[in-house]
């Protein structure tokens, strides 16, 4: 006995376009915050040894003479700020570490300073990236399944690509609303790691996809007959339990990074785990139920 599962697609699709909605509203209303991988500018983390930091005014306060443009300054783990400034030169990095060192002895973890043109240039290659990894994906699918275009009809291999692709937008709209999301409520910078964390996703999403497709596929060509909405149900009650398992050992180990690793990684983890987590909903939600869009059942040559 399977689960009535692809039957339940409506309200899936629902909750898949409330999602989405919702994103995109946050996009449009907080924006991305984008780090100085994107706009240029200089971030730096330093560690106190000797001294408690209770608020990062104290830092802001030491810095004020110096008139940095942007100021930002956030407390992480012990002792630990990071902060974040426009470009500066060398002569200002020693004048901060100097007026650092008045509230105590520290350790620079990490300076990093990057100017608006190489932004500007790293934004043109991220763009780029996620549409060549789009339409890499598309050309695969529609080639991986052109068996089922000489079966069924001509054409059919391309509704099982648009599908996926379907499906990896709907993931990636949500994933840049989290981004929105968090940044504005928790300052979470939308940076490098953020595409690594998209085209990660993307990698992840796809290949969950192509494995119900791929049920989907052995089912449509061992029983041509039978109705199309059947066929698909019985491969995703086949391949639920992988597809739950797979992610949940994913998120186990992706929260173990959040967890224990750095501030650096942390917001890479929690948006990957978002980001799998999606993916899995959205290949059965999306991909799955666009194969049944528009026509009845499934007439075999």
């Amino acid at each position: 006995m399977f689960y009535k599962i692809i039957q339940k697609r409506k309200i899936f699709l629902i909750i898949s376009t409330v999602v989405i909605l919702f994103s995109l509203i946050a996009l449009i209303v907080w924006g991305l915050k984008f780090g100085i991988d994107f706009t240029g500018g200089t971030i730096m983390e330093v560690r106190y040894l000797s001294v408690k930091i209770d608020n990062n005014q104290q830092i802001i306060d030491k810095l004020k003479d110096l008139k940095l443009e942007n100021l930002s300054v956030q407390l992480i783990g012990e002792n630990g700020a990071v902060m974040r400034f426009k470009d500066i030169n060398e002569e200002t990095h020693q004048k901060i570490l100097t007026s650092l060192n008045r509230l105590g002895d520290l350790e620079e973890i990490s300076f990093q300073s990057m100017g608006p043109m190489i932004g500007r240039e790293l934004t043109n290659k991220a763009r780029w990236s996620v549409i060549l990894a789009t339409f890499c994906i598309l050309l695969y699918v529609a080639w991986s399944f052109r068996k089922l275009s000489k079966v069924i009809k001509q054409g059919e291999s391309w509704r099982y690509a648009f599908g996926a692709i379907f499906s990896l937008f709907h993931d990636v709209i949500v994933m840049i609303g989290f981004y929105a999301v968090m940044g504005h409520f928790r300052q979470m910078e939308f940076n490098g790691l953020a595409i690594t964390a998209i085209l990660t996703v993307l990698g992840y999403s796809v290949n969950d996809t192509i494995v119900i497709y791929d049920r989907i596929r052995e089912n449509i060509l061992a029983q041509g007959g039978r109705n199309l909405e059947e066929v698909i149900n019985k491969s995703l009650n086949e391949t639920i339990a992988r597809s739950f398992n797979t992610t949940l050992t994913t998120i186990f180990a992706i929260l173990a990074v959040a967890l224990f690793g750095g501030a650096s990684t942390r917001d890479f983890a929690f948006a990957l785990a978002v980001g799998v987590t999606t993916g899995a909903w959205s290949s059965i939600s999306i991909a799955s139920s666009f194969l049944l869009f528009n026509r009845k059942g499934l007439n075999r040559k």
